[in-house]
């Protein structure tokens, strides 16, 4: 354990020499099937990795649409929503370039919505095959925050994050439960979903990691 931890150690160290040659690590808000983006996926996990770690940080997400070229400027961005949808030709195009290239999306169902999860399944598949639950093991429930369970907010949890992964790295997670921390955001609620209850110490988690996979 202690080898994993001075390894942690030596990789925020570097890449926080990396960032301030480099600047800031910006995080998207991603704007996607026409219109559609996050209103109320907070963005204090943010602040909490900075202030946990040696990454430096925005501390707000930055809009970007997921057709645009914008979209390459970006280590990490979340998606989020509510109801149907369907993503473009250039959308599936992109973001399968996106990850790729070393990108890493953090997606949850806004409210726990079991139409924005079929949806998003949906285009997952189509695009890069079946999503796999995430073991409790994996990396992501280590990096900061030793996170043993996913504490489930005001209905019972599915039990697990799943995510795809490629050249055995993970490159998306998805909670259809909510990982949006509604909490934390000013004039949004979870509405009666199930969303995680340790959201905020999930999300500083899943990032550390795709910052440093």
């Amino acid at each position: 354990m202690k080898t994993v931890i001075c390894f942690l150690t030596l990789l925020l160290a570097c890449l926080s020499h990396a960032s301030a040659k480099e600047g800031i690590v910006q995080c998207g808000n991603l704007i996607y099937a026409g219109n559609k983006t996050s209103r109320c996926f907070s963005d204090e996990f943010l602040s909490t990795v900075q202030q946990k770690t040696s990454i430096s940080t925005s501390r707000r997400f930055r809009a970007v649409r997921l057709d645009s070229e914008e979209l390459f400027q970006f280590p990490f961005v979340v998606m989020t929503g509510e109801g149907t949808f369907s993503l473009t030709s250039k959308e599936r195009e992109n973001l399968k370039k996106y990850v790729a290239g070393g990108g890493f999306l953090l997606a949850s169902a806004g409210c726990s919505s079991d139409t924005w999860d079929k949806s998003f399944r949906k285009e997952m598949k189509q695009i890069f095959g079946e999503m796999k639950p995430i073991p409790m093991q994996h990396p992501i429930f280590s990096t900061v925050f030793p996170i043993k369970t996913l504490s489930a907010g005001k209905k019972p949890t599915k039990g697990h994050l799943e995510g795809i992964t490629i050249n055995d790295k993970l490159v998306v997670v998805y909670s259809a439960d909510g990982l949006n921390d509604s909490s934390n955001s000013r004039g949004c609620c979870c509405c009666g979903g199930s969303e995680l209850g340790n959201a905020l110490q999930i999300n500083a988690n899943i990032l550390a990691y795709a910052l440093l996979r």
